[in-house]
């Protein structure tokens, strides 16, 4: 797979750009929009990381595979608490109907 993407950066830069979006937008991102400025010098800056990022896996370190397991593992989050809610609502409903 590293070879893969050492044969073809554009697409891995793009999987890496993709992804650290991803877990920017997930994660650390506020919940209030940003300015139209600040989101551009954001998603520069980002871009210009990607680019970093892209030498980094050309060296042969796992980064796209690193971004894919945090993804996963913010996935996997996301099913949890969605599951908990569910059965949060499915108790409330049990206990409401008892009444």
């Amino acid at each position: 797979m590293q070879i893969w993407f050492a044969a073809h950066p554009l697409i891995a830069y793009v999987i890496i750009f993709v992804l650290l979006t991803y877990v920017y937008n997930r994660v650390f991102r506020v919940n209030q929009k940003l300015p139209l400025l600040k989101e551009v010098v954001l998603y520069a800056m980002m871009a210009l990381g990607s680019g970093i990022l892209l030498i980094f896996q050309h060296d042969k370190l796992p980064i796209i595979q690193c971004l894919l397991v945090a993804v996963g593992l913010m996935l996997l989050v996301r099913v949890r608490y969605f599951v908990e809610a569910r059965q949060k609502r499915k108790a409330a409903a049990e206990s409401a109907k008892r009444q």
